[in-house]
C-alpha cells in the first residue's frame, strides 16, 4: 500500500520512495527514506493535506505525494518493527548547560594573524533559533518567528565585544540541495564565500533530522562548532545528551545552549573563536561506515573521491562533499567539477555498481548512509525518557485548531476577533487618547503663536501644515501597533504554519500551495516583508503569483485611510468598515489568483512540505522587539517622508506660480498641476483636486494620504461638504486597491525585475480605478 492509505495513528515502515527530481531529493532529506517509519498523524480539515510524524518531528505531505511512498509492515504507533538498539549510556558523565565538553583543540598550527577578519556562517535548519541566537551574539533585534522561512536573506553583524568578527545569520535549510530560493542563498554564501568558521545550529529537541544537514557541513572541511540550541527544554523534559562522546563521534566541539535564554553563548563564542583562529577543521569521519550495506556506499564513495580529486582541487570544492553530491545526481556540482566525458560514464559505472549491491537508488542509498550515523549517534548519546510537554501541548491544541469542524471556525474567528480589537476596542480606544493629546498640543501652540503675534504665514505652516498633515497621521499609531501585537503573537506561537496547513487545500483551488498565506498574513501588517517572505516558496511559479498578490492584502499603511474616513463618513458602523474592507482585499486577491491561474500562471502548485513546529509561548522580548521596530519605522516616515512630503503641499497651496500667498487654494500652485489628474476620478464621485493630490502623494506612503487631505481640507467638516458618502466609499475602494508605495514597488523591483514592477503599478491603479466605479454605480442605485 502507499503512504495515503495509512490509517491515523498507525505507524508503518517506507519501502520506496517515488517521484523524481528536487521534490523526491527534498523528501529524502527529510528523512522519507526507505526502512524509515512514519506515523500518521491526521489530515487536514478539508481532507489534504496530511500530517505526519517521522525523526521525533511533525511534517505535512499532500495525497498526491503520498501516493508515491510505498509502505509496509503496518502496526499501531509506538509498536516497533524490529528490535530497536538499547541505549548503554545512561552512566556516562556529561557536563551541564553552557559547559561544552571536552574536545582537544590542536593548537600546533600558527594560527591566523590579529588583523584577519573571523567571519562565521550561522547556518541550520528551518526554525531552529538561528536569529534568536544572532541577536544573542551580535546585540541585534532581527525578527524572529516560530514558523519555517522567517529569514529569507543573509544578515550580517559582529560578535558583542570581540573586533574584527562578521557573523551571518543565512535562511534555514535542511540540506545542502537546496529547494527553494532562499535556501540556495545559504549553500552558495557556504560554497562560494568561504568563511573562516561555521556555527551549526541544531535543534536538540529534534536532533535526528538537524543533524542531516550538520554531516554535510562537516563534509565542507571548515572549522565548525556545533551549538545544541534548546537544552533547557530538553532537560526539563528528563531527557540528556552526551556531549563527550557526541563530540568524539563528529570530531568537532558541540556546545549546548539555550539561545533564548542566553544561557551558553559565552562557551559558544570562545569554542568558535578558538577553531577560527586556528582553522581547526573537522576531524576525518568516515559516514559511509556506519550503512550496513556490506560497504557497497563506502566503495562507492571512496572511488568517486580518487576519480575527481584534482578536478575538485581545481574548483574549489571539497572533495568529500563533491563525492556524496555526485553520488547523490546533483548537477550543479557535476558541472562545477567539468569531468571529461570519460570520467562521466566511469562516475555513472561506480554509481550503477553501488545501486546494484545496495538495493537502492543513489539518492536513497546517500541518505540512508546519513540517517544511519544519525541513528548511531543518537542511540549513543541521546537519551529521551518520555515525550516532551511542549509536544504535548501542541496536540492538545491541535484537536481544535487543525481539527476537522473546528479548523476553519476558528482561524475565521481569530481573524475576526484580531481586527475587531485592532479597530473596535484597542486600537481605537488607544487612538482615540493620543488624538485628544495632540488637539490639546496643537491648541496650546495655536493661543502660544497667536498671542505672540506669529506671522500669519508661519502660523499656517505650523498649524495648518505640520499639526494637522503629521499629527493627523501620527494618531494612528496606536492601531498599527495594535495589529503587529496581534500578528506577532501568532507568528511567535506556531499559528501561522498551522494555518498553511489547514488552508492548503482552500488554496490550490486558486492555483496556490498552503505555504503562499504566510507572505500574505505578513502583508497585512506590511507588504515588504511579505513579498521577500516569498522566497521560502521552493516554485518560482508560486513565488511569482503570491508577489503579486501580496499588494491586495490591507497593509498597516492604509489603517489610517481607512479610519480617517470611516470615522467621518461611517461614524456609527466604523468598525464594520474597515473589516469589510480588509476582506474586501483578500476577496480581490482570490479572484486576481483565479485569473492568473488561467492566463499567466497555468499550472498546479508546488507540494505541499513543510514541518509543523511545536507552540511555544510566545517571547515577550521578541514581541516587544517588533513592536518597538514597526513604531520606531512609523515614526521616522512621519517625521522624515511625510514630514516633507506635507511642508510640499502645504508650500504648494499656499502659493501661486508668482509666489504670492493666495486667498483660496484653489488659485494655489498644487490645484493648478493637481486639476489635469482630477477629471480621471469625476466618474467615480471625488474628482476634487484635493483628493487627487493626496492619492498621489500616497505613491511615496499611504499615510500621506490622510495628512495631505487633512492640509488641504483643513478640517473634517471641509472634507464632507467636498464628497458624499457615496463617494467616499468608492475612494475607500480605490485606496484598498491601487498601486502599493514606493518600497514595496521597489521590494517587488528586486525579487522579480523592472517590467514586473511596472506591471504592478499600472496593473492595481487600472484594478483599483474600475472597481471604485463599479461600486459608485452599484451603490448609487440602492442609494
Amino acid at each position: 500500500m502507499t503512504l495515503k492509505d495509512l490509517p491515523i495513528g498507525k505507524t508503518a515502515t517506507i519501502r520506496s520512495v517515488g517521484g523524481e527530481g528536487a521534490l523526491r531529493q527534498h523528501f529524502l532529506d527529510m528523512g522519507l527514506i526507505p526502512k524509515g517509519d512514519v506515523t500518521m498523524v491526521k489530515y487536514a480539515p478539508m481532507g489534504d493535506p496530511m500530517e505526519l510524524r517521522i525523526h521525533s518531528y511533525e511534517l505535512t505531505l499532500r495525497l498526491a505525494d503520498a501516493d508515491k511512498i510505498e509502505i509496509e509492515n503496518v502496526r499501531d504507533a509506538g509498536e516497533k518493527g524490529e528490535t530497536s538498539k538499547k541505549n548503554n549510556s545512561h552512566s556516562i558523565p556529561h557536563p551541564g548547560l553552557g559547559e561544552g565538553g571536552k574536545f582537544h583543540f590542536k593548537e600546533t598550527e600558527n594560527p591566523l594573524p590579529d588583523s584577519e577578519m573571523l567571519t562565521f556562517a550561522l547556518a541550520g535548519n528551518q526554525n531552529c533559533g538561528k536569529t534568536t541566537l544572532f541577536n544573542q551574539l551580535t546585540g541585534s533585534s532581527q525578527h524572529v518567528g516560530n514558523f519555517p522561512g522567517v529569514t529569507v536573506d543573509r544578515k550580517d553583524g559582529s560578535i558583542r565585544g570581540k573586533s574584527n568578527t562578521l557573523v551571518t545569520d543565512l535562511p534555514g535549510i535542511y540540506s545542502m540541495s537546496p529547494y527553494s530560493s532562499e535556501e540556495i542563498v545559504t549553500r552558495n554564501f557556504v560554497l562560494n564565500e568561504h568563511p573562516r568558521g561555521i556555527i551549526n545550529i541544531v535543534d536538540a529537541t529534534n536532533i535526528e533530522r538537524n543533524l542531516y544537514l550538520t554531516m554535510q557541513l562537516m563534509e565542507l572541511d571548515i572549522p565548525m562548532v556545533l551549538a545544541l540550541n534548546m537544552m533547557d527544554e530538553v532537560r526539563e523534559n528528563g531527557g540528556s545528551i552526551i556531549i563527550n562522546r557526541m563530540e568524539e563521534m563528529l570530531g568537532i566541539p558541540v556546545v549546548p545552549i539555550s539561545a533564548a535564554k542566553n544561557e551558553g553563548i559565552d562557551e559558544l563564542v570562545a569554542h568558535a573563536l578558538h577553531v577560527a583562529k586556528y582553522q581547526e577543521k573537522p576531524e576525518k569521519i568516515d559516514f559511509c561506515d556506519a550503512d550496513d550495506d556490506g560497504g557497497a556506499v563506502h566503495r562507492c564513495l571512496h572511488a568517486i573521491m580518487h576519480l575527481i580529486e584534482d578536478h575538485a582541487q581545481e574548483a574549489g570544492i571539497p572533495v568529500r562533499f563533491a563525492a556524496a553530491k555526485l553520488a547523490e545526481g546533483d548537477q550543479l556540482i557535476l558541472e562545477k567539477l567539468k569531468l571529461d566525458q570519460n570520467e562521466k560514464e566511469m562516475l555513472e559505472h561506480i554509481v550503477k555498481q553501488m545501486e546494484s549491491e545496495r538495493g537502492l537508488d543513489r539518492a536513497a542509498a546517500i541518505a540512508h548512509m546519513r540517517f544511519d550515523f544519525i541513528e548511531k549517534i543518537c542511540d549513543e548519546t541521546v537519551i529521551k525518557p518520555k515525550e516532551s510537554k511542549e509536544h504535548i501541548r501542541s496536540t492538545k491544541i491541535d484537536r481544535i485548531l487543525t481539527g476537522k469542524y473546528t479548523a476553519i471556525p476558528c482561524f475565521v474567528g481569530i481573524m475576526a476577533l484580531v481586527f475587531y480589537l485592532t479597530f473596535g476596542v484597542i486600537g481605537a480606544f488607544l487612538s482615540g487618547i493620543l488624538d485628544m493629546g495632540i488637539e490639546a498640543l496643537g491648541g496650546a501652540i495655536d493661543q502660544l503663536m497667536a498671542a505672540a503675534h506669529v506671522n500669519s504665514v508661519l502660523h499656517s505652516l505650523v498649524m495648518d501644515g505640520i499639526f494637522n498633515g503629521v499629527g493627523s497621521v501620527l494618531s494612528f499609531l496606536p492601531v498599527i501597533v495594535t495589529l503587529f501585537f496581534f500578528l506577532s503573537l501568532l507568528e511567535d506561537s506556531g499559528y501561522m504554519a498551522r494555518v498553511a496547513f489547514v488552508m492548503d487545500k482552500l488554496l490550490r483551488k486558486i492555483g496556490l500551495s498552503g505555504r503562499s498565506i504566510v507572505p500574505m498574513l505578513i502583508g497585512f501588517g506590511c507588504t515588504v516583508p511579505g513579498v521577500m517572505a516569498s522566497r521560502t516558496l521552493p516554485s518560482e511559479r508560486d513565488r511569482r503569483m503570491t508577489i503579486l498578490l501580496t499588494p491586495f492584502m490591507s497593509c498597516s499603511a492604509k489603517l489610517p485611510i481607512y479610519a480617517f474616513f470611516a470615522a467621518a463618513f461611517f461614524p456609527e458602523n466604523s468598525a464594520l468598515v474597515m473589516i469589510l474592507l480588509y476582506f474586501g482585499g483578500i476577496v480581490m486577491g482570490i479572484l486576481m489568483a483565479l485569473l492568473l491561474r488561467r492566463t499567466m500562471f497555468s499550472g498546479e502548485a508546488v507540494p505541499f512540505v513543510m514541518e509543523l513546529p511545536n507552540y511555544r509561548m510566545p517571547g515577550a522580548k521578541n514581541v516587544g522587539h517588533l513592536l518597538w521596530d514597526k513604531a520606531k519605522d512609523f515614526l521616522q516616515r512621519a517625521f522624515t517622508v511625510i514630514f516633507i512630503a506635507t511642508l510640499v503641499i502645504w508650500f504648494l497651496q499656499t502659493f501661486d506660480i508668482h509666489l504670492n500667498v493666495v486667498t483660496d487654494s484653489k488659485d494655489s500652485i498644487l490645484a493648478m498641476a493637481a486639476s489635469v489628474v482630477a477629471p480621471i476620478f469625476r466618474p467615480m464621485g471625488f474628482g476634487d483636486w484635493r483628493i487627487s493630490t493626496a492619492l498621489i502623494t500616497g505613491f511615496m506612503a499611504k499615510e500621506s494620504v490622510v495628512s495631505t487631505l487633512s492640509v488641504l481640507f483643513g478640517s473634517t467638516e471641509a472634507l464632507l461638504a467636498a464628497i458624499t458618502p457615496l463617494a467616499a466609499a468608492s475612494l475607500l475602494v480605490f485606496c484598498l486597491l491601487y498601486t502599493p508605495c514606493v518600497a514595496a514597488v521597489a521590494a517587488i523591483k528586486r525579487e522579480l525585475g523592472g517590467k514586473w514592477a511596472a506591471g504592478v503599478v499600472i496593473g492595481q491603479c487600472v484594478i483599483a480605478w474600475i472597481a471604485a466605479f463599479v461600486v459608485y454605480m452599484i451603490a448609487g442605485i440602492f442609494i
